[in-house]
């Protein structure tokens, strides 16, 4: 018997040997997948940079598409305006944010999803604007948010508050038609606004607004989009109507219920 627990005890395994055999195998699985990873990152990036459409390639996507309502020749339909003068910014700007192909008629294209890839749209602008010049891209450097936010927070509430709301929250227009939040609105598409006019915005030429302007607007709004809200809920933002409405409601309500239950309770 003697003998018999000694060979058992001789056959234990450590209990490292458990840990170690787990790491083992946990550094294999990471090895593993390691690699596999750094070769589908090889393989992504292979078909990204090969995915690039050319102006061709943006005609067939516009026929296929766009031309049931604009026409093949670009000139509208019953259905569509015509494209002539638009350039490739408005293109970008409408298909990006989802408001082309729209979705359904109504007062106003609302925005959603897009429906195509970033290159897919590139190529149509690239067809459209090559076809019917317009309204181009504008250099980096109006796009930087590197202007004057003082100054562009004035021309903001002089040329468009009215409409989006002092602190870009959007608002409401006649007929069932609104003003958009511009709270995570890019800056690019805040250019492409100004310069192409979407929906029932106006056109801001250079007679108007001024690059550097335009680059001081786009600076106030980024600001105003990365600041933090100070002094908690914002209440959407809404001025004194929003917060007015919150004291009736919740104040004065509390000042009743207080009331009924002093009452109540002295009765």
């Amino acid at each position: 018997m003697a003998r018999e627990k000694k060979r058992r005890s001789n056959g234990r395994r450590s209990p490292l040997a458990a840990a170690a055999l787990i790491g083992a195998g946990l550094m294999i699985t990471g090895a593993v997948y390691a690699g596999t990873s750094a070769a589908f990152a090889a393989t992504d990036t292979q078909t990204a940079a090969s995915s690039t459409l050319t102006v061709d390639d943006g005609e067939k996507l516009f026929t296929a598409n766009c031309a049931t309502c604009h026409g093949l020749d670009l000139q509208g339909t019953p259905n569509g305006p015509s494209l002539y003068g638009v350039g490739e910014l408005a293109v970008e700007f409408q298909m990006s944010t989802g408001r082309m192909p729209l979705q359904m008629q109504g007062p106003q294209a609302p925005q959603k999803e897009p429906q195509f890839t970033e290159d897919q749209i590139l190529a149509i602008s690239s067809f459209v604007q090559e076809s019917a010049p317009g309204p181009t891209f504008p250099e980096d450097h109006l796009l930087d948010g590197g202007g004057d936010v003082a100054n562009g927070a004035e021309l903001f509430r002089v040329n468009c508050a009215m409409c989006h709301n002092v602190a870009a929250a959007g608002g409401a227009l006649t007929e069932g038609k609104y003003a958009p939040a511009l709270t995570e609105t890019s800056a690019l598409h805040m250019y492409a606004a100004m310069v192409t006019g979407p929906q029932n915005m106006p056109v801001f030429g250079d007679m108007n607004l001024s690059d550097e302007d335009k680059r001081d607007i786009i600076s106030a709004l980024l600001y105003q989009q990365q600041s933090v809200q100070i002094g908690g809920f914002s209440l959407g933002s809404l001025g004194p109507v929003s917060e007015g409405l919150f004291v009736w409601i919740f104040g004065i309500g509390a000042l009743v219920a207080i009331t009924v239950w002093i009452t109540a309770k002295s009765n």
